[in-house]
C-alpha cells in the first residue's frame, strides 16, 4: 500500500511541476505580447523601456580569452599536482600575468581602445 502511495505522490508532485512551467512559459510569452503591444501604442514608452533595459546587466561578461587563460592556468596547477613535484607558484604567477598582459592588449586593440 505503501508502495503505491510513494508512487502516486510522486506523480502528483511531478505533474504539478510540469503545470506550474507551463503555466510560466504561456505567462511570459503573454507579457512579451503585451510588451510588444505597447512599444508599438507608445514609441516614447519603447524608447524609454529600451534605454533602461541593459542596466538590468550589472556585471560585464568577461571575453572568451580570459575565460580560456584562467582554465589554462587550473589545468597547469592540476598536472603539477597530479606530477607530484612541489608547486613553483612564483613563476607560475609571473608567467601568467605576462600572458594575462599580452591578451588584454591584444583585446584592447581589437576594440580600438
Amino acid at each position: 500500500m505503501t508502495k503505491y502511495m510513494d508512487l502516486l505522490n510522486y506523480l502528483i508532485n511531478e505533474l504539478l511541476q510540469y503545470i506550474v512551467v507551463v503555466i510560466l512559459f504561456l505567462t511570459l510569452i503573454k507579457v512579451m505580447f503585451k510588451l510588444v503591444k505597447w512599444g508599438r501604442g507608445m514609441s516614447k514608452g519603447a524608447f524609454l523601456f529600451l534605454a533602461i533595459f541593459p542596466l538590468i546587466s550589472f556585471f560585464p561578461i568577461p571575453p572568451p580569452q580570459f575565460k580560456n587563460v584562467e582554465k589554462a592556468k587550473q589545468e597547469q596547477r592540476k598536472i603539477k599536482e597530479d606530477s607530484g613535484d612541489p608547486p613553483d607558484e612564483g613563476l607560475d604567477e609571473n608567467s601568467f600575468n605576462k600572458l594575462l598582459k599580452k591578451m588584454q592588449k591584444a583585446w584592447f586593440s581589437l576594440q580600438g581602445r
